[in-house]
């Protein structure tokens, strides 16, 4: 996509389903009857931003069938965004949800940061060459205008398979200068960067990483009050960049 085409097809890319539903109901999108690729457990759900300029796609991962609660890290989401690119076809992509935030970088909980680069921090391969391969950072598509006009925390996004981390991941999210944590923006931007279509991931906080309290616990407390942040956000994102070009944004 150019700098001076227009967004006109924006697919959304949400792990939970209680994070997508306020979304789904916001813009009263329905759920299609057809899948992304024959076994892929993705949920697609279309319609159109609220000016009309824009189609609207939201793809959540799904439920497991073995277990029974939503597909959540990088494999599903890897799926999910290779199928989406496939079937739907974007001009953009979104990877929103929720994530810790670092109160060293001035995170607190519910807010909204946009991604500037991705990159892993439990990927650690010491063989020369495969270090930088692990880490693996993505620049995002950069969006100052936006950033500028909805008032947004913007910052390197890290990510890893485990919603608890331990000393090594620490150490590689210091040293990716990480101001959010997640389960699955650096593998959805990588997919992104093979197809060459503009991404960027919109996360709001729901516990603070470098802060005392075990990250399970807060998740759990703050996630309504998070998905309410995102509620917020995620629509006015959306009707910003609808009929827009990448430069105007």
């Amino acid at each position: 996509m150019s700098d001076e085409a227009k967004v006109t097809h924006i697919v959304v890319l949400i792990a939970m389903e209680a994070e997508a539903k306020p979304l789904l109901e916001a813009y009263k999108l329905q759920q299609q009857k057809f899948k992304l690729f024959s076994s892929a457990p993705s949920v697609v759900y279309t319609g159109e931003s609220h000016n009309g300029d824009c189609r609207l796609s939201v793809v959540t991962n799904g439920k497991c069938s073995s277990f029974g609660v939503d597909n959540v890290g990088t494999t599903p989401a890897t799926v999910s965004a290779m199928a989406a690119i496939a079937e739907l076809k974007p001009c953009l992509i979104i990877n929103a949800g929720t994530a810790g935030g670092f109160k060293s970088k001035g995170a607190t909980i519910g807010d909204a940061f946009i991604s500037t680069k991705c990159a892993n921090h439990d990927r650690r391969i010491p063989i020369p060459g495969f270090t930088e391969y692990g880490i693996g950072f993505q620049d995002s598509t950069p969006c100052p205008k936006l950033i500028e006009a909805l008032n947004l925390k913007s910052g390197v996004v890290t990510t890893s398979n485990s919603l608890d981390h331990n000393e090594s991941d620490d150490k590689l999210m210091a040293e990716n200068d990480a101001s959010v944590k997640d389960m699955e923006a650096a593998a959805i931007a990588w997919v992104a960067k093979l197809s060459n279509i503009p991404f960027f991931a919109l996360k709001v906080v729901t516990d603070i990483v470098d802060g005392d309290r075990p990250s399970h616990e807060e998740f759990l407390e703050n996630l309504h009050h998070a998905a309410v942040s995102l509620q917020e956000k995620l629509p006015k994102v959306i009707d910003f960049l609808a009929g827009k070009t990448l430069s105007e944004i």
